[in-house]
């Protein structure tokens, strides 16, 4: 087992997860809890497939996984902020109906093999021995997926935007008070979060297996709902969380490869276990930095 080749198959494994938990880490930090991330995410990843194979494009196949999750996610958007609906039951309804559409769209393209994205060839860098093969080989989406844990970090700590969507999400009486407009800088939050889940889909249909499956996040878009909590909901362990959950991933596959005496079962429940654990710890550890007004209802009014 080659360590610097598990290194790289960990990012491109932990790619769909970290995107979709950075999205969902803004949505959270503006004061809004949506469950529908594994709605969004499978939504992103059928009509990313569906775009690619009708287009020959898998680039403009990313980008209106984007546009579609993020449609979908302001659906949530409208319920749970301006109709005031319960926030954890729309989200749950939102993973449904996106389980559900994406089967109806996917059918007919069951069987079908999707144009992927090439490998960037960085000049220089992708020569290195040992690092260019590990660090500077992939597809664009897996930097992407870096510079966008970077800018939220940046916008978040660094920026008047990133301190009002603070404010809205620790006490948004408080920013309503000072004049801020709540409802539209979490909605604008949800669209984010809702474009980088659909994003997270496609990778997952379009490079790390570039067919369609009905199901074929597995569960992703709950792993990363967990990361979130994992990391605190700061940026950078969020990177960290969903690289640790890639490793376990691309481990337990290559230990099955090698063929260890231990049900495949077993191994593929591992890195489920591992999350589930993970959040018992943290849990036991009491509140890690959650938004002061997360999952809380909001009326100008009120």
């Amino acid at each position: 087992m080659n360590p610097f080749l598990l290194i790289a198959s960990l990012m491109v494994s932990a790619t769909p997860i970290l995107l979709a938990a950075i999205g969902e880490a803004v949505v959270e930090k503006s004061g809004v809890l949506n469950l529908g991330v594994e709605g969004m995410m499978i939504t992103g990843a059928v009509v990313g497939f569906v775009i690619a194979v009708n287009t020959g494009s898998p680039a403009l196949g990313f980008l209106c996984a984007a546009l579609a999750s993020a449609v979908l996610s302001l659906s949530f958007g409208f319920l749970t902020q301006v109709l005031l609906t319960n926030q954890v039951a729309t989200g749950l309804g939102l993973t449904l109906v996106g389980l559900g559409l994406s089967a109806l769209i996917g059918k007919p393209y069951e069987g079908i093999k999707s144009p992927t994205l090439p490998s960037l060839d960085i000049p220089l860098l992708s020569d290195l021995p040992v690092f260019g093969i590990m660090l500077f080989s992939h597809d664009a989406i897996v930097y992407l997926s870096i510079l966008l844990v970077a800018a939220v970090w940046l916008v978040l700590t660094r920026t008047r935007i990133g301190l009002i969507l603070r404010a809205v999400g620790e006490n948004h009486d408080a920013a309503h008070a000072l004049g801020y407009k709540v409802i539209r800088v979490r909605l604008m939050a949800i669209m984010f979060g809702g474009a980088c889940s659909g994003l997270g889909g496609a990778y997952i249909s379009l490079v790390r297996v570039p067919q369609w499956t009905e199901g074929m996040t597995a569960g992703a878009g709950w792993i990363a709902l967990a990361i979130v909590v994992f990391a605190s909901w700061k940026p950078w362990r969020v990177l960290v969380g969903a690289y640790l959950f890639g490793g376990v991933t691309v481990l337990q596959l290559n230990l099955q490869a090698a063929g260890l005496a231990i049900p495949v079962e077993y191994l593929s429940m591992s890195p489920y276990l591992i999350t589930i654990a993970v959040l018992v710890f943290i849990s036991a550890r009491g509140n890690q930095g959650a938004p002061a007004s997360l999952g809380r209802p909001f009326h100008a009014s009120s």
